[in-house]
């Protein structure tokens, strides 16, 4: 019987550890979540994840069917993919709930988000900020002699790439509305 070779940059784990090595990968999720409006729905979606110690990267809440009385929540969620299993179960059993859709293993999806960012700042650095809001995009929606307010709306991963320029320049203060995503069409 020859003896086991492992190859350069395999695995070493036992042949006797079961664990599948998957387990503990983390996979981003985007839930859109149909419930009735009505007081304290809300809290009881946001009870189940905290109560659980689930993490909420994002969240956005709006009524999106005035006669239907019914609101869509955006939950953007991480976890093992049986934790997404098990948090899509779980709100699905909920009675004000109408209906759970996990855009992210639906499909493509479409997801933007909003964000407003106080930069103040003086002569060069004033005016790279004015070049860079230019490049993303980003409007002026308020200006003084010391500082501007932008808006920019894009993807999470554009926000966060425009607040690491931003940073250096004179950031002073943001505030971002969360995710908001629907499923591409056909």
């Amino acid at each position: 019987m020859s003896p086991l070779k492992i190859k350069k940059g395999s695995s070493k784990h036992s042949a006797y550890d079961l664990r599948d090595p998957n387990a503990d990968v983390q996979e981003r999720h985007t839930l859109a979540v149909l419930v009735d409006n009505e007081p304290g729905v809300l809290a009881r979606v946001i009870g189940l994840f905290s109560g659980r110690g689930y993490n909420i990267e994002s969240l956005t809440v709006a009524e999106t069917d005035h006669e239907g009385h019914l609101s869509r929540i955006t939950v953007v969620t991480t976890g093992t993919p049986q934790v997404i299993e098990q948090i899509k179960a779980q709100l699905g059993r909920m009675v004000p709930v109408h209906g759970v859709h996990d855009l992210t293993a639906e499909g493509a999806s479409v997801e933007r988000e909003l964000a407003l960012f106080k930069v103040a700042g003086t002569g060069d650095a004033r005016v790279e900020a004015l070049r860079l809001a230019d490049i993303f995009r980003a409007n002026v929606v308020d200006s003084t002699l010391e500082s501007f307010i932008f808006e920019i709306t894009g993807t999470p991963e554009k926000i966060d790439a425009f607040a690491e320029l931003m940073r250096p320049l004179g950031l002073r203060e943001m505030a971002r509305t969360g995710v908001a995503a629907l499923s591409r069409g056909a």
